[in-house]
Protein backbone atom coordinates (compact mmCIF):
# COMPACT_ATOMS: atom_id res chain seq x y z
CA UNK A 1 0.00 0.00 0.00
CA UNK A 2 1.36 3.47 -0.78
CA UNK A 3 1.41 5.13 2.51
CA UNK A 4 3.37 8.63 1.68
CA UNK A 5 0.71 10.58 -0.75
CA UNK A 6 -0.89 14.12 -1.01
CA UNK A 7 -3.89 13.37 -3.10
CA UNK A 8 -4.38 10.05 -4.48
CA UNK A 9 -6.05 11.99 -7.31
CA UNK A 10 -2.71 13.76 -8.01
CA UNK A 11 -0.38 10.85 -7.19
CA UNK A 12 1.80 11.04 -10.28
CA UNK A 13 1.34 14.34 -11.17
CA UNK A 14 3.32 14.58 -7.75
CA UNK A 15 5.65 11.96 -8.16
CA UNK A 16 7.30 13.99 -11.35
CA UNK A 17 7.06 17.05 -9.14
CA UNK A 18 9.42 15.80 -6.52
CA UNK A 19 11.36 13.31 -9.19
CA UNK A 20 12.22 16.48 -11.28
CA UNK A 21 13.09 18.85 -8.12
CA UNK A 22 15.25 16.05 -6.88
CA UNK A 23 17.33 15.16 -10.01
CA UNK A 24 17.64 18.86 -11.50
CA UNK A 25 21.14 17.85 -12.94
CA UNK A 26 19.64 15.14 -15.10
CA UNK A 27 15.98 15.91 -16.23
CA UNK A 28 14.16 19.38 -16.90
CA UNK A 29 10.30 18.93 -16.76
CA UNK A 30 8.21 19.29 -19.76
CA UNK A 31 4.66 19.59 -19.37
CA UNK A 32 3.55 15.16 -20.03
CA UNK A 33 6.81 13.90 -18.92
CA UNK A 34 10.63 14.67 -18.62
CA UNK A 35 13.88 15.25 -21.04
CA UNK A 36 17.05 15.20 -20.55
CA UNK A 37 18.76 18.45 -18.59
CA UNK A 38 22.24 17.79 -20.44
CA UNK A 39 22.83 19.11 -24.57
CA UNK A 40 22.21 17.23 -27.41
CA UNK A 41 23.76 17.10 -30.48
CA UNK A 42 22.54 18.84 -33.66
CA UNK A 43 21.37 16.14 -35.77
CA UNK A 44 21.32 13.19 -33.03
CA UNK A 45 18.23 11.01 -32.90
CA UNK A 46 15.75 11.83 -29.74
CA UNK A 47 14.77 8.34 -28.17
CA UNK A 48 11.61 8.89 -26.37
CA UNK A 49 9.98 6.36 -24.03
CA UNK A 50 7.22 6.59 -22.04
CA UNK A 51 4.44 4.44 -20.52
CA UNK A 52 2.18 5.00 -17.24
CA UNK A 53 3.80 5.77 -13.74
CA UNK A 54 4.01 3.36 -10.90
CA UNK A 55 6.88 1.68 -12.67
CA UNK A 56 9.93 3.89 -11.23
CA UNK A 57 12.80 3.46 -12.35
CA UNK A 58 11.00 3.32 -15.89
CA UNK A 59 10.45 5.34 -17.47
CA UNK A 60 11.40 8.85 -16.12
CA UNK A 61 14.35 7.40 -14.01
CA UNK A 62 16.12 6.38 -17.34
CA UNK A 63 16.10 9.51 -19.26
CA UNK A 64 19.72 10.97 -19.90
CA UNK A 65 22.70 10.82 -21.35
CA UNK A 66 23.10 7.23 -23.29
CA UNK A 67 19.80 6.38 -22.74
CA UNK A 68 16.31 7.82 -23.47
CA UNK A 69 16.24 11.70 -24.56
CA UNK A 70 12.68 12.24 -22.98
CA UNK A 71 10.21 10.17 -21.10
CA UNK A 72 6.02 11.01 -21.27
CA UNK A 73 4.94 9.64 -18.40
CA UNK A 74 0.92 9.04 -18.29
CA UNK A 75 -1.14 8.27 -15.04
CA UNK A 76 -0.82 5.54 -12.83
CA UNK A 77 -0.04 2.94 -15.28
CA UNK A 78 -2.37 4.48 -18.04
CA UNK A 79 -0.63 5.34 -21.00
CA UNK A 80 0.52 9.34 -21.40
CA UNK A 81 -2.02 11.13 -24.14
CA UNK A 82 -0.71 11.53 -27.49
CA UNK A 83 -0.31 15.65 -26.99
CA UNK A 84 1.99 15.10 -23.91
CA UNK A 85 4.26 12.41 -26.41
CA UNK A 86 3.96 14.59 -28.71
CA UNK A 87 5.45 17.77 -26.73
CA UNK A 88 8.21 15.35 -25.07
CA UNK A 89 9.22 14.45 -28.51
CA UNK A 90 9.38 17.91 -30.19
CA UNK A 91 11.04 19.49 -26.91
CA UNK A 92 14.14 16.34 -27.99
CA UNK A 93 13.95 16.70 -31.39
CA UNK A 94 17.33 17.97 -32.72
CA UNK A 95 16.61 17.30 -36.40
CA UNK A 96 17.55 13.91 -36.10
CA UNK A 97 14.37 12.09 -36.20
CA UNK A 98 12.43 10.68 -33.18
CA UNK A 99 12.20 6.69 -32.19
CA UNK A 100 9.28 6.24 -29.90
CA UNK A 101 9.77 2.97 -27.93
CA UNK A 102 7.36 1.55 -25.35
CA UNK A 103 5.38 -2.14 -24.22
CA UNK A 104 2.95 -3.70 -26.13
CA UNK A 105 -0.16 -2.01 -24.53
CA UNK A 106 -2.91 -1.27 -26.32
CA UNK A 107 -3.62 2.21 -24.52
CA UNK A 108 0.42 2.91 -24.85
CA UNK A 109 -0.13 1.65 -28.79
CA UNK A 110 -3.12 3.83 -29.19
CA UNK A 111 -1.61 7.28 -28.13
CA UNK A 112 2.02 6.85 -29.14
CA UNK A 113 0.51 6.00 -32.82
CA UNK A 114 -1.54 9.04 -32.74
CA UNK A 115 1.72 10.98 -31.71
CA UNK A 116 3.67 9.81 -34.61
CA UNK A 117 1.29 10.42 -36.95
CA UNK A 118 0.80 14.14 -35.82
CA UNK A 119 4.37 14.48 -35.57
CA UNK A 120 5.01 12.72 -38.67
CA UNK A 121 2.65 15.72 -40.34
CA UNK A 122 4.78 18.67 -39.12
CA UNK A 123 7.33 17.19 -40.99
CA UNK A 124 9.68 14.94 -38.66
CA UNK A 125 11.44 11.34 -39.46
CA UNK A 126 9.13 9.25 -36.43
CA UNK A 127 9.60 5.79 -35.96
CA UNK A 128 8.51 3.05 -33.61
CA UNK A 129 9.63 0.01 -31.86
CA UNK A 130 7.58 -1.86 -29.37
CA UNK A 131 8.17 -3.93 -26.85
CA UNK A 132 7.27 -7.28 -26.53
CA UNK A 133 9.51 -9.50 -24.76
CA UNK A 134 6.51 -11.23 -22.00
CA UNK A 135 6.47 -14.90 -23.46
CA UNK A 136 3.56 -15.43 -20.57
CA UNK A 137 1.08 -13.26 -22.91
CA UNK A 138 1.56 -15.29 -26.06
CA UNK A 139 2.59 -17.84 -27.84
CA UNK A 140 6.17 -17.83 -30.30
CA UNK A 141 3.78 -17.57 -33.39
CA UNK A 142 2.21 -14.24 -31.39
CA UNK A 143 5.13 -12.97 -30.53
CA UNK A 144 4.01 -9.67 -32.14
CA UNK A 145 0.74 -9.83 -29.23
CA UNK A 146 3.26 -10.10 -26.96
CA UNK A 147 3.68 -7.54 -23.67
CA UNK A 148 6.80 -5.47 -22.76
CA UNK A 149 7.88 -5.84 -19.42
CA UNK A 150 11.61 -5.31 -17.76
CA UNK A 151 12.53 -6.34 -21.68
CA UNK A 152 12.30 -2.61 -22.04
CA UNK A 153 15.26 -1.59 -20.72
CA UNK A 154 17.48 -3.72 -23.23
CA UNK A 155 15.44 -1.95 -26.27
CA UNK A 156 15.97 1.50 -25.10
CA UNK A 157 19.59 0.89 -23.55
CA UNK A 158 20.95 0.09 -27.40
CA UNK A 159 18.81 2.13 -29.21
CA UNK A 160 20.01 5.20 -26.48
CA UNK A 161 23.68 4.60 -27.02
CA UNK A 162 23.74 3.96 -30.28
CA UNK A 163 21.75 7.45 -30.82
CA UNK A 164 24.03 8.89 -28.46
CA UNK A 165 27.29 7.61 -30.15
CA UNK A 166 25.62 9.63 -33.55
CA UNK A 167 24.16 6.76 -35.44
CA UNK A 168 21.32 7.61 -38.26
CA UNK A 169 17.72 6.75 -37.18
CA UNK A 170 17.74 4.11 -39.57
CA UNK A 171 20.38 2.33 -37.83
CA UNK A 172 19.11 3.00 -34.04
CA UNK A 173 15.81 1.58 -35.03
CA UNK A 174 17.45 -1.42 -36.53
CA UNK A 175 19.35 -1.82 -33.29
CA UNK A 176 16.37 -1.69 -31.27
CA UNK A 177 14.13 -4.04 -33.05
CA UNK A 178 17.08 -6.44 -33.36
CA UNK A 179 17.38 -6.42 -29.52
CA UNK A 180 13.96 -7.00 -29.00
CA UNK A 181 14.05 -9.29 -30.91
CA UNK A 182 16.31 -11.32 -28.85
CA UNK A 183 14.95 -10.80 -25.53
CA UNK A 184 12.77 -12.83 -23.20
CA UNK A 185 10.80 -12.38 -19.85
CA UNK A 186 8.82 -14.24 -17.64
CA UNK A 187 7.58 -12.64 -14.34
CA UNK A 188 6.36 -13.97 -10.67
CA UNK A 189 4.03 -12.26 -8.20
CA UNK A 190 3.72 -13.55 -4.44
CA UNK A 191 1.02 -10.74 -3.67
CA UNK A 192 -0.41 -7.92 -5.64
CA UNK A 193 -0.02 -4.26 -6.03
CA UNK A 194 -2.60 -1.38 -4.58
CA UNK A 195 -3.13 1.76 -6.44
CA UNK A 196 -2.66 5.00 -4.61
CA UNK A 197 -5.61 5.80 -2.09
CA UNK A 198 -7.25 2.26 -2.87
CA UNK A 199 -7.99 -0.02 0.54
CA UNK A 200 -7.26 -3.45 -1.72
CA UNK A 201 -4.65 -4.98 -3.96
CA UNK A 202 -5.84 -5.26 -7.61
CA UNK A 203 -5.29 -9.03 -7.18
CA UNK A 204 -4.16 -11.48 -4.62
CA UNK A 205 -2.39 -14.63 -4.71
CA UNK A 206 -3.43 -17.35 -2.14
CA UNK A 207 -0.89 -18.27 0.95
CA UNK A 208 1.68 -20.84 -0.31
CA UNK A 209 1.48 -20.03 -3.75
CA UNK A 210 2.65 -17.84 -6.66
CA UNK A 211 1.40 -16.23 -9.99
CA UNK A 212 3.47 -16.89 -13.12
CA UNK A 213 3.29 -15.00 -16.04
CA UNK A 214 1.94 -11.28 -14.13
CA UNK A 215 2.06 -8.35 -16.55
CA UNK A 216 3.68 -4.61 -14.62
CA UNK A 217 0.19 -2.87 -14.55
CA UNK A 218 -1.59 -4.93 -11.79
CA UNK A 219 -2.78 -7.72 -14.10
CA UNK A 220 -2.59 -11.13 -12.25
CA UNK A 221 -0.45 -14.00 -13.64
CA UNK A 222 -1.53 -16.69 -15.92
CA UNK A 223 -1.24 -19.72 -14.10
CA UNK A 224 -0.41 -19.99 -10.23
CA UNK A 225 2.20 -22.88 -8.82
CA UNK A 226 2.94 -23.90 -5.17
CA UNK A 227 5.87 -21.32 -3.65
CA UNK A 228 9.03 -22.61 -4.87
CA UNK A 229 12.45 -22.45 -3.22
CA UNK A 230 15.39 -20.38 -4.80
CA UNK A 231 16.53 -22.92 -6.92
CA UNK A 232 12.99 -24.17 -7.80
CA UNK A 233 12.10 -20.85 -9.13
CA UNK A 234 15.42 -20.41 -11.23
CA UNK A 235 14.70 -23.69 -12.76
CA UNK A 236 11.31 -22.59 -13.45
CA UNK A 237 12.14 -19.19 -14.93
CA UNK A 238 15.29 -20.84 -16.91
CA UNK A 239 14.03 -23.60 -17.92
CA UNK A 240 10.82 -21.44 -19.46
CA UNK A 241 12.77 -18.81 -21.33
CA UNK A 242 15.69 -21.17 -22.51
CA UNK A 243 12.62 -23.02 -24.20
CA UNK A 244 11.87 -19.85 -25.57
CA UNK A 245 14.72 -18.13 -27.08
CA UNK A 246 15.54 -17.05 -30.49
CA UNK A 247 16.51 -19.55 -33.58
CA UNK A 248 20.37 -17.87 -33.83
CA UNK A 249 20.97 -16.95 -30.13
CA UNK A 250 24.36 -17.62 -29.68
CA UNK A 251 26.39 -18.71 -26.21
CA UNK A 252 26.28 -14.97 -25.09
CA UNK A 253 23.53 -13.37 -23.24
CA UNK A 254 22.69 -11.09 -20.00
CA UNK A 255 20.78 -11.38 -17.59
CA UNK A 256 17.98 -8.50 -15.48
CA UNK A 257 16.57 -9.89 -12.66
CA UNK A 258 13.92 -7.29 -11.88
CA UNK A 259 12.32 -6.61 -8.59
CA UNK A 260 8.54 -5.49 -8.95
CA UNK A 261 8.63 -3.41 -5.96
CA UNK A 262 8.92 -4.75 -2.76
CA UNK A 263 11.47 -8.23 -3.03
CA UNK A 264 14.27 -7.52 -1.01
CA UNK A 265 17.63 -6.82 -2.86
CA UNK A 266 19.30 -9.99 -0.32
CA UNK A 267 16.57 -11.96 -2.20
CA UNK A 268 17.05 -10.80 -5.36
CA UNK A 269 20.55 -11.82 -5.32
CA UNK A 270 20.05 -15.14 -3.54
CA UNK A 271 18.02 -15.96 -7.09
CA UNK A 272 20.54 -14.50 -9.09
CA UNK A 273 23.18 -16.91 -8.09
CA UNK A 274 21.37 -19.82 -9.05
CA UNK A 275 20.54 -18.32 -12.50
CA UNK A 276 23.59 -17.63 -12.91
CA UNK A 277 24.86 -21.44 -11.89
CA UNK A 278 22.21 -23.02 -13.93
CA UNK A 279 22.76 -20.81 -17.12
CA UNK A 280 26.61 -21.36 -16.85
CA UNK A 281 25.75 -25.16 -16.68
CA UNK A 282 23.96 -25.04 -19.90
CA UNK A 283 27.41 -23.42 -21.64
CA UNK A 284 25.88 -20.11 -21.73
CA UNK A 285 28.70 -16.78 -20.71
CA UNK A 286 26.45 -14.28 -18.74
CA UNK A 287 27.49 -10.51 -19.96
CA UNK A 288 27.00 -7.10 -18.48
CA UNK A 289 24.19 -8.57 -15.93
CA UNK A 290 21.52 -6.78 -13.72
CA UNK A 291 19.80 -7.38 -10.87
CA UNK A 292 17.75 -5.24 -8.66
CA UNK A 293 14.58 -2.72 -9.29
CA UNK A 294 14.68 -1.55 -12.78
CA UNK A 295 11.06 -1.98 -14.31
CA UNK A 296 8.63 -2.04 -11.00
CA UNK A 297 4.78 -2.34 -10.40
CA UNK A 298 3.98 0.09 -7.78
CA UNK A 299 4.40 -2.11 -4.42
CA UNK A 300 3.87 -5.76 -6.37
CA UNK A 301 5.91 -8.56 -4.37
CA UNK A 302 7.15 -10.30 -7.22
CA UNK A 303 9.52 -10.17 -9.86
CA UNK A 304 10.89 -10.73 -13.27
CA UNK A 305 13.53 -12.58 -15.48
CA UNK A 306 15.05 -11.76 -18.79
CA UNK A 307 17.54 -12.88 -21.23
CA UNK A 308 18.63 -10.90 -23.37
CA UNK A 309 20.70 -12.63 -26.46
CA UNK A 310 23.70 -10.85 -27.93
CA UNK A 311 25.45 -10.24 -30.84
CA UNK A 312 28.61 -8.37 -31.55
CA UNK A 313 27.05 -5.01 -31.79
CA UNK A 314 24.00 -5.46 -29.74
CA UNK A 315 26.89 -6.28 -26.84
CA UNK A 316 29.06 -3.15 -27.43
CA UNK A 317 25.67 -0.76 -27.29
CA UNK A 318 24.58 -2.70 -23.81
CA UNK A 319 28.31 -2.47 -22.42
CA UNK A 320 28.10 1.27 -23.27
CA UNK A 321 27.97 4.33 -21.12
CA UNK A 322 25.10 5.85 -19.43
CA UNK A 323 24.44 8.39 -16.83
CA UNK A 324 20.62 8.56 -16.12
CA UNK A 325 18.88 9.38 -12.27
CA UNK A 326 18.41 5.73 -11.67
CA UNK A 327 20.48 3.68 -14.43
CA UNK A 328 24.62 4.17 -14.54
CA UNK A 329 27.20 3.06 -16.21
CA UNK A 330 30.87 3.71 -17.26
CA UNK A 331 31.61 6.79 -17.69
CA UNK A 332 29.90 9.78 -19.71
CA UNK A 333 30.14 13.19 -20.09
CA UNK A 334 27.64 16.07 -21.01
CA UNK A 335 27.30 19.93 -21.21
CA UNK A 336 23.82 20.94 -19.30
CA UNK A 337 21.47 22.35 -22.23
CA UNK A 338 21.21 26.26 -21.10
CA UNK A 339 18.34 26.26 -23.99
CA UNK A 340 14.97 27.10 -22.63
CA UNK A 341 12.32 24.63 -23.55
CA UNK A 342 10.14 25.76 -26.47
CA UNK A 343 6.57 26.81 -26.23
CA UNK A 344 4.85 23.45 -27.02
CA UNK A 345 1.35 24.89 -26.30
CA UNK A 346 -1.39 22.98 -29.34
CA UNK A 347 -2.86 25.63 -31.52
CA UNK A 348 -5.69 24.48 -33.26
CA UNK A 349 -8.25 26.41 -35.70
CA UNK A 350 -11.70 25.88 -35.67
CA UNK A 351 -14.58 27.29 -38.50
CA UNK A 352 -17.07 29.74 -37.71
CA UNK A 353 -20.05 28.02 -35.76
CA UNK A 354 -23.92 29.37 -36.07
CA UNK A 355 -25.80 30.59 -33.57
CA UNK A 356 -27.55 27.43 -32.88
CA UNK A 357 -23.89 25.80 -32.09
CA UNK A 358 -23.59 28.40 -29.89
CA UNK A 359 -26.68 27.90 -28.10
CA UNK A 360 -26.25 24.34 -27.78
CA UNK A 361 -22.95 24.86 -25.92
CA UNK A 362 -23.90 25.26 -22.51
CA UNK A 363 -26.56 21.87 -22.51
CA UNK A 364 -23.36 20.15 -23.73
CA UNK A 365 -21.71 21.17 -20.80
CA UNK A 366 -24.24 20.37 -18.42
CA UNK A 367 -24.01 16.86 -20.13
CA UNK A 368 -20.69 16.16 -19.50
CA UNK A 369 -20.93 17.77 -16.45
CA UNK A 370 -23.64 14.88 -15.50
CA UNK A 371 -21.68 11.97 -17.17
CA UNK A 372 -18.41 13.20 -15.08
CA UNK A 373 -20.48 12.76 -11.54
CA UNK A 374 -21.88 9.51 -12.77
CA UNK A 375 -18.66 7.95 -13.57
CA UNK A 376 -16.76 9.34 -10.47
CA UNK A 377 -19.81 7.37 -8.49
CA UNK A 378 -18.83 4.30 -10.51
CA UNK A 379 -14.91 4.35 -10.34
CA UNK A 380 -14.53 1.83 -7.34
CA UNK A 381 -17.20 -0.73 -9.44
CA UNK A 382 -15.49 -0.08 -12.96
CA UNK A 383 -11.94 -0.79 -11.36
CA UNK A 384 -13.01 -4.48 -9.72
CA UNK A 385 -14.56 -5.23 -13.01
CA UNK A 386 -11.50 -4.09 -15.37
CA UNK A 387 -9.71 -5.91 -11.90
CA UNK A 388 -10.61 -9.22 -12.69
CA UNK A 389 -8.42 -9.79 -16.23
CA UNK A 390 -6.98 -6.40 -16.54
CA UNK A 391 -5.11 -4.05 -14.49
CA UNK A 392 -7.88 -2.80 -12.56
CA UNK A 393 -7.31 0.87 -14.00
CA UNK A 394 -10.93 1.59 -16.30
CA UNK A 395 -12.80 3.25 -13.59
CA UNK A 396 -9.94 5.65 -12.79
CA UNK A 397 -9.14 6.12 -16.29
CA UNK A 398 -13.21 6.87 -17.29
CA UNK A 399 -13.95 9.12 -13.94
CA UNK A 400 -10.61 11.37 -14.55
CA UNK A 401 -10.89 11.73 -18.12
CA UNK A 402 -14.71 13.09 -18.04
CA UNK A 403 -13.28 15.19 -15.48
CA UNK A 404 -11.29 16.59 -17.78
CA UNK A 405 -13.79 16.81 -20.52
CA UNK A 406 -16.06 18.17 -18.10
CA UNK A 407 -13.54 21.24 -16.79
CA UNK A 408 -12.61 21.51 -20.58
CA UNK A 409 -15.90 22.18 -21.62
CA UNK A 410 -16.83 24.67 -19.12
CA UNK A 411 -14.30 26.43 -19.83
CA UNK A 412 -14.68 26.49 -24.03
CA UNK A 413 -18.85 27.39 -22.90
CA UNK A 414 -18.00 30.13 -20.94
CA UNK A 415 -15.33 31.18 -23.57
CA UNK A 416 -18.87 32.10 -25.57
CA UNK A 417 -17.64 28.92 -28.14
CA UNK A 418 -20.09 26.95 -29.95
CA UNK A 419 -20.82 22.92 -29.21
CA UNK A 420 -18.64 21.54 -32.46
CA UNK A 421 -15.29 23.49 -30.65
CA UNK A 422 -16.76 22.42 -27.10
CA UNK A 423 -16.58 18.77 -27.37
CA UNK A 424 -13.45 18.96 -29.64
CA UNK A 425 -11.77 20.20 -26.26
CA UNK A 426 -13.44 18.08 -24.32
CA UNK A 427 -12.05 14.93 -26.53
CA UNK A 428 -8.78 16.53 -26.45
CA UNK A 429 -8.90 16.85 -22.56
CA UNK A 430 -10.22 13.50 -21.83
CA UNK A 431 -7.62 11.65 -23.63
CA UNK A 432 -5.00 14.06 -21.95
CA UNK A 433 -6.43 12.89 -18.46
CA UNK A 434 -7.57 9.55 -18.77
CA UNK A 435 -4.39 8.35 -20.64
CA UNK A 436 -4.99 4.41 -21.31
CA UNK A 437 -6.94 2.55 -23.68
CA UNK A 438 -10.20 3.67 -23.22
CA UNK A 439 -8.79 7.77 -23.10
CA UNK A 440 -7.73 7.65 -26.29
CA UNK A 441 -11.04 5.81 -27.83
CA UNK A 442 -12.85 8.09 -26.01
CA UNK A 443 -11.40 11.32 -26.94
CA UNK A 444 -11.12 10.14 -30.31
CA UNK A 445 -14.75 9.43 -29.91
CA UNK A 446 -15.97 12.92 -28.66
CA UNK A 447 -13.23 15.39 -31.12
CA UNK A 448 -15.28 13.00 -34.12
CA UNK A 449 -18.55 14.26 -32.99
CA UNK A 450 -17.33 17.41 -32.24
CA UNK A 451 -15.82 17.84 -35.94
CA UNK A 452 -19.56 16.58 -37.49
CA UNK A 453 -21.36 19.14 -34.94
CA UNK A 454 -19.36 22.45 -35.86
CA UNK A 455 -20.52 21.42 -39.68
CA UNK A 456 -24.04 20.72 -39.42
CA UNK A 457 -26.05 23.52 -40.54
CA UNK A 458 -28.86 22.41 -37.29
CA UNK A 459 -29.16 20.04 -34.73
CA UNK A 460 -31.67 17.31 -35.98
CA UNK A 461 -31.83 13.52 -35.63
CA UNK A 462 -30.13 12.53 -38.11
CA UNK A 463 -27.40 15.15 -36.97
CA UNK A 464 -26.66 13.49 -33.95
CA UNK A 465 -27.31 10.05 -35.73
CA UNK A 466 -24.41 11.50 -38.24
CA UNK A 467 -22.02 12.24 -35.21
CA UNK A 468 -22.38 9.14 -33.20
CA UNK A 469 -21.66 7.18 -36.30
CA UNK A 470 -18.63 9.22 -36.59
CA UNK A 471 -17.44 8.87 -32.97
CA UNK A 472 -18.22 4.64 -33.83
CA UNK A 473 -16.01 4.57 -36.45
CA UNK A 474 -13.43 6.84 -34.69
CA UNK A 475 -13.11 4.48 -32.48
CA UNK A 476 -12.73 1.18 -34.80
CA UNK A 477 -10.27 3.13 -36.87
CA UNK A 478 -8.46 3.99 -33.91
CA UNK A 479 -8.71 0.74 -32.00
CA UNK A 480 -8.70 -1.60 -34.68
CA UNK A 481 -11.40 -3.96 -32.63
CA UNK A 482 -14.39 -5.87 -34.04
CA UNK A 483 -17.60 -6.87 -32.78
CA UNK A 484 -17.16 -9.98 -30.56
CA UNK A 485 -13.82 -8.86 -29.19
CA UNK A 486 -15.20 -7.90 -26.25
CA UNK A 487 -14.44 -4.40 -25.96
CA UNK A 488 -16.49 -1.33 -25.58
CA UNK A 489 -17.56 -1.76 -29.19
CA UNK A 490 -19.78 -4.16 -28.26
CA UNK A 491 -22.19 -2.23 -26.68
CA UNK A 492 -21.78 0.70 -28.65
CA UNK A 493 -22.51 -0.77 -32.31
CA UNK A 494 -25.76 -1.77 -31.21
CA UNK A 495 -25.99 1.55 -29.54
CA UNK A 496 -25.57 3.50 -33.10
CA UNK A 497 -27.27 1.09 -34.81
CA UNK A 498 -30.44 0.67 -32.69
CA UNK A 499 -30.01 5.10 -32.78
CA UNK A 500 -29.83 5.06 -36.89
CA UNK A 501 -32.32 2.57 -37.21
CA UNK A 502 -35.31 4.70 -34.74
CA UNK A 503 -34.31 7.42 -35.86
CA UNK A 504 -34.83 5.88 -39.98
CA UNK A 505 -38.41 4.98 -38.71
CA UNK A 506 -39.53 8.52 -37.59
CA UNK A 507 -38.99 8.24 -33.63
CA UNK A 508 -38.32 11.31 -31.69
CA UNK A 509 -34.33 11.73 -30.58
CA UNK A 510 -35.03 10.97 -27.49
CA UNK A 511 -37.31 7.98 -27.86
CA UNK A 512 -34.79 6.75 -30.33
CA UNK A 513 -31.74 7.43 -27.72
CA UNK A 514 -33.62 5.55 -24.82
CA UNK A 515 -34.01 2.91 -26.66
CA UNK A 516 -30.41 2.27 -28.30
CA UNK A 517 -29.47 2.97 -24.58
CA UNK A 518 -30.95 0.18 -23.40
CA UNK A 519 -30.10 -2.20 -26.11
CA UNK A 520 -26.53 -0.80 -25.26
CA UNK A 521 -26.71 -1.88 -21.50
CA UNK A 522 -28.21 -5.80 -22.77
CA UNK A 523 -25.25 -5.72 -24.98
CA UNK A 524 -22.62 -4.75 -22.12
CA UNK A 525 -24.31 -7.61 -20.14
CA UNK A 526 -23.73 -9.95 -22.63
CA UNK A 527 -20.22 -9.82 -23.29
CA UNK A 528 -19.82 -11.96 -20.11
CA UNK A 529 -20.11 -14.84 -22.20
CA UNK A 530 -17.03 -13.21 -24.41
CA UNK A 531 -13.35 -14.34 -24.58
CA UNK A 532 -11.14 -10.86 -24.78
CA UNK A 533 -9.31 -11.20 -28.29
CA UNK A 534 -7.24 -7.74 -27.79
CA UNK A 535 -6.30 -5.32 -24.79
CA UNK A 536 -4.47 -6.27 -21.58
CA UNK A 537 -7.32 -8.93 -20.72
CA UNK A 538 -6.44 -11.28 -23.58
CA UNK A 539 -3.67 -13.06 -21.94
CA UNK A 540 -6.29 -13.75 -19.19
CA UNK A 541 -9.08 -14.91 -21.27
CA UNK A 542 -10.52 -17.85 -18.86
CA UNK A 543 -10.95 -14.95 -15.95
CA UNK A 544 -12.86 -12.95 -18.00
CA UNK A 545 -15.19 -15.59 -19.23
CA UNK A 546 -18.21 -14.84 -16.81
CA UNK A 547 -17.88 -11.51 -16.07
CA UNK A 548 -18.86 -8.46 -18.53
CA UNK A 549 -16.04 -6.17 -20.39
CA UNK A 550 -15.69 -2.99 -18.29
CA UNK A 551 -15.29 -0.94 -21.20
CA UNK A 552 -18.49 -1.87 -22.76
CA UNK A 553 -20.37 -1.10 -19.24
CA UNK A 554 -18.93 2.06 -19.16
CA UNK A 555 -20.15 2.90 -22.38
CA UNK A 556 -24.10 1.50 -21.22
CA UNK A 557 -23.80 3.85 -18.41
CA UNK A 558 -22.46 7.06 -20.26
CA UNK A 559 -25.47 6.33 -22.90
CA UNK A 560 -27.95 6.05 -20.04
CA UNK A 561 -27.11 9.10 -18.32
CA UNK A 562 -27.36 11.17 -21.39
CA UNK A 563 -30.42 9.68 -22.34
CA UNK A 564 -31.96 9.74 -18.60
CA UNK A 565 -30.79 13.65 -18.71
CA UNK A 566 -32.77 14.98 -22.10
CA UNK A 567 -35.86 12.84 -20.76
CA UNK A 568 -35.60 14.62 -17.58
CA UNK A 569 -35.13 18.04 -19.11
CA UNK A 570 -37.68 17.64 -21.57
CA UNK A 571 -39.87 16.44 -19.23
CA UNK A 572 -38.74 19.93 -17.19
CA UNK A 573 -39.81 21.97 -20.71
CA UNK A 574 -42.69 20.53 -20.92
CA UNK A 575 -45.01 20.91 -17.30
CA UNK A 576 -43.01 25.00 -18.09
CA UNK A 577 -44.80 25.34 -21.25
Amino acid sequence: MTALRSDAATFAEDVLTGFAAANRQYVRRVDGGVVRATAMKDGQVSLVVGGGSGHYPAFAGLVGPGLASGSACGNIFASPSASQIRRIARATHRGGGVLLSYGNYAGDVLHFGLAQEQLRSEGIDVRTVVVTDDIASGSPEEITKRRGIAGDLTVFKVAGAAAEAGLSLDEVEELAQRANARTRSLGVAFAGCTLPGADEPLFTVPEGVMSIGLGIHGEPGISEAPLPTADELAETLVTRLLADKPDDAGTRLSIILNGLGTVKYEELFVLFGKVHGLLEREGLTVVEPECGELVTSLDMSGLSLTLFWLDDELERWWAAPANTPAYRKGAITADLDTDDVANLDEDELFADEGQWQHATAPEAARLLSLVSAMLTDAEHDLGRLDAIAGDGDHGIGMARGAEGAAAAAESSRDAGHGVGRLLREAGAAWAEKAGGTSGALWGAAITAVGRVLQDAESLTPQSVTAAVDAGLEAMVSLGKAQLGDKTMLDALIPFAETLRNGVDAGKNLGDAWTAAATRAEGAAAETATLRPQVGRARPLAEKSVGHPDAGAVSLAMVANTLGNAWTSQSRKENALS
